[in-house]
């Protein structure tokens, strides 16, 4: 069956916040035209807030309506849906009525209140995975978006703490994930890399150079489809930089992780999932 979130492999892929129209577009751009020359469907991924940064003086973006309107024009000049993050069960509706999908943070994906507004909507919902929390605890986030009307759900995986600034990718979990939640299960590599608090002025750091063979073990191990923060200027971006993927070096990464994908499936070594 045909769903927003499938048929396999998929990419999300955009900047990790609403940045200028001017940026919006040759990221949107580059997008879509990787989402032809693959074949590949891709969602394009940034949020109008970000209520979690490390610092209170970090730049959180343009905010609920500004960041919509922002994400519209994206849809609509580019063809591709767009997804964006809610941090508060009243943004839910409102942004419901903008973007194709919502997702979830890592951090609130045990928020009841908010996992039933983005059920609500009936919008395909995506949850990341929270860092402190095992593959089996989150088949109850999924069944809170599903019993409030979500019946499209995908979860993210993007690693565990290990200590206070690194995470840990338990490799088995994209199979666990699925057997328990009988969700999507996507691999986000760009925050799986990520050392919050750990860069320069408290603002996140990240291993940039980790990401490609985290992503490649992830397509063989059985993840659904890929999330990647992409930028034309990782240096420049206003959040998460430390751990983008440069836009310029995306094809050839999600070539080579798509060989990955459909040899691992071809040779029996994970389920077909088409």
């Amino acid at each position: 069956m045909t769903t927003f979130w499938s048929p396999a492999p998929m990419l999300v892929a955009g900047p990790c916040v609403v940045e200028s129209d001017a940026i919006n577009r040759v990221i949107a751009a580059q997008l879509a035209e990787l989402s032809s020359k693959l074949g590949l469907r891709v969602v394009y991924k940034a949020s109008f807030d970000k209520a979690n940064r490390a610092s209170g003086a970090a730049p959180r973006g343009p905010g609920i309506e500004r960041g919509l309107e922002a994400l519209a024009r994206v849809r609509e000049e580019s063809g591709l849906p767009v997804l964006s993050d809610v941090h508060e069960a009243w943004q839910a509706e409102r942004a419901a009525e903008v973007v194709d999908a919502l997702q979830v943070p890592a951090f609130l994906c045990r928020q009841t209140d908010l996992l039933r507004a983005v059920g609500a909507t009936g919008r395909p919902v995506n949850i990341k995975k929270g860092q402190w929390m095992s593959a089996e605890a989150m088949h109850g986030a999924v069944q809170k978006v599903r019993n409030a009307g979500a019946s499209d759900v995908a979860v993210t995986e993007r690693g565990t703490f290990f200590g206070y600034g690194d995470l840990v990718v338990d490799m088995r979990n994209f199979q666990r994930l699925k057997r328990v939640t009988g969700a999507t299960v996507l691999f986000d590599a760009t925050h799986a890399v990520q050392r919050p608090g750990q860069g320069v002025g408290g603002v996140s750091g990240g291993d940039r150079e980790q990401i490609p063979p985290l992503l490649l073990a992830a397509a063989g191990a059985g993840a659904d489809g890929f999330f990647l923060e992409t930028h034309p200027a990782p240096e420049t971006a206003p959040s998460d930089g430390a751990s983008m993927w440069p836009l310029g070096d995306l094809v050839p990464l999600v070539e080579r992780a798509l060989d990955v994908w459909h040899a691992a499936r071809e040779k029996g070594a994970v389920p077909w999932s088409r």
